[in-house]
């Protein structure tokens, strides 16, 4: 079952055919930023936790906020050390491999992005795990592979929901049933769990990761409450057992997942 779940991540053409079965929409490729942006060294205003030495200092959260600009909304983290320098120690096997995260939690409907109106926590995640790609549709390194670029820092939208097989008052990315048929996004990779994979611009620059995300309607985003998270998730040996557990939480901006950001505050 994971063979067949990596080849699905791994290859666009499976991962495009699936997305067209899955959702009976038209593969439409996302149109990345092409703009490179660096993100600000600015960290005002939004969610800021004092810096805490009993954190690894790249995932040692000091400022989370959520801004607009035009119709793009800019997700900020500033950690205490330098960004996105420690990444998953690869273990060259997908089952029970490890993702690191930069996390932004928030109210927006799942919807809103492509997914099931109401269907969990819609969160825009940063990651870098090395031992699977889930952006079948990108060649983030530019080298003519488009299956071997999961180890470089990528954006995702994921919807994530409680899960007592995670640990007590765990989280997970919510799972996909076997047969069943959600509304899922466009550049859905193929893995059975709600997540998206549009590429938008992702930067990372000394303590801060910036990713610069538009959308149609920027009142939804307005209109949001959010968080910050940096945390390890675990590849579990089963699709449905779940397949991503959010398994070692490493800083919550707030303390404790209230939500309390306020977007352009």
């Amino acid at each position: 079952m994971m063979r067949k779940i990596v080849l699905t991540i791994g290859l666009a053409t499976l991962a495009t055919t699936s997305v067209l079965a899955h959702s009976g929409q038209a593969a439409k490729r996302a149109r990345p930023a092409t703009e490179r942006i660096s993100p600000s060294h600015e960290h005002k205003g939004g969610i800021q936790p004092t810096a805490n030495t009993a954190v690894l200092a790249p995932f040692d959260i000091v400022h989370a906020k959520i801004k607009t600009e035009g119709n793009v909304a800019v997700f900020h983290m500033a950690v205490s050390g330098r960004a996105g320098v420690t990444r998953p120690t690869p273990t060259g096997k997908f089952e029970g491999s490890t993702v690191f995260s930069y996390v932004w939690p928030t109210t927006i409907d799942p919807w809103e992005v492509g997914f099931e109106r109401g269907s969990g926590i819609l969160a825009l995640a940063v990651t870098s795990h090395p031992d699977f790609d889930d952006t079948p549709l990108f060649d983030e390194t530019r080298d003519g592979n488009r299956a071997n670029d999961g180890g470089e820092w990528h954006m995702h939208w994921v919807v994530l929901g409680p899960d007592e097989a995670c640990g007590k008052d765990g989280l997970k990315v919510k799972d996909i049933p076997s047969g069943a048929q959600p509304r899922l996004p466009r550049t859905w990779p193929g893995a059975p769990i709600l997540i998206d994979s549009p590429n938008w611009q992702t930067s990372i620059d000394r303590e801060t990761v910036e990713v610069r995300v538009p959308f149609d309607d920027i009142s939804v985003v307005k209109a949001a409450s959010f968080d910050g998270v940096t945390a390890g998730l675990r590849v579990n040996a089963s699709a449905h057992a779940p397949l991503l557990c959010v398994a070692n939480v490493f800083k919550i901006a707030s303390g404790n997942l209230s939500l309390p950001g306020k977007v352009d505050q």
